[in-house]
């Protein structure tokens, strides 16, 4: 790899760290990139999970003093499930063909950015229409689980909607149990892929680097900026991402 190519993964990094920190969906700045530089989907989407897992696991030491018990449910059985539907997960990408991959992608993506585009209006609306019990939320942390080591995109903000419906908490509560439980899932993802050889760590490196720099720059900017700024970044970033995948995979 020339220094080109490990600068823009570099770059990619802090841009996914930046939004990471903000507002969830770096992985539509991290994947991407990879992807332009030449990787099969598969092992671009494995890299972008190895290369931001140091933050992801930064953040959750950060939070550790707020968790707490979610619908009646133990942060530990919860994360157990995450753990294990994780592996699930990971091992399904590890045995997807990298053509398949890139027709499944792009729906993965526009999946990840309805998410993110209802937020928390459309957890609000989730909760007025329904009232879900302890089994349910196990049911949905399976789910998400396999989903986040499947893939990943927006799973923040999924689990966001997801935990707000079936719990009823302010998202700024469960900012603490939501960060474990993600950064839980990429951990067990990241060994997977690394033991399966899906990591292309010649990108991952300059790019786990940039993650940090960028989580750092991103917390900095979230101070300073609006909600609305903020939103309206990320949506747009996941949009063009969004938009860009269908055009490969269908155009």
């Amino acid at each position: 790899m020339d220094w080109s190519v490990i600068g823009l993964a570099a770059l990619a990094g802090c841009v996914g760290g930046a939004m990471n920190a903000l507002a969830g969906g770096g992985a539509f700045a991290t994947m991407p990139a990879l992807v332009g530089i030449g990787l099969p989907a598969t092992i671009a989407n494995a890299t972008s999970n190895v290369a931001m897992q140091p933050a992801a696991m930064a953040s959750a030491w950060t939070y550790r003093r707020g968790l707490a018990p979610l619908g009646g449910l133990s942060i530990r059985l919860l994360n157990s499930v995450n753990f294990v539907a994780a592996l699930v997960g990971s091992y399904l990408l590890v045995v997807t063909p990298p053509t398949a991959f890139d027709v499944i992608v792009p729906w993965l993506l526009l999946f990840a950015f309805g998410a993110i585009a209802a937020g928390q209006r459309g957890a609000a609306w989730l909760r007025a229409h329904a009232t879900i019990g302890p089994r349910t939320l196990i049911a949905a942390q399976l789910l998400l689980g396999v989903y986040g080591g499947y893939f990943g995109g927006g799973i923040g903000m999924m689990m966001t909607a997801v935990f707000g419906l079936l719990v009823g908490t302010d998202p700024k509560r469960m900012a603490a149990p939501r960060t474990l439980i993600l950064a839980t899932a990429n951990l067990a993802a990241a060994g997977v892929f690394a033991a399966f050889g899906m990591v292309a760590w010649a990108a991952c490196i300059p790019m786990l680097l940039g993650g940090i720099l960028g989580g750092w720059g991103g917390a900095w900017l979230g101070d300073r900026l609006s909600a609305r700024t903020i939103r309206l970044w990320t949506l747009a970033v996941t949009g063009v991402t969004t938009a860009a995948f269908f055009w490969r995979a269908y155009g």
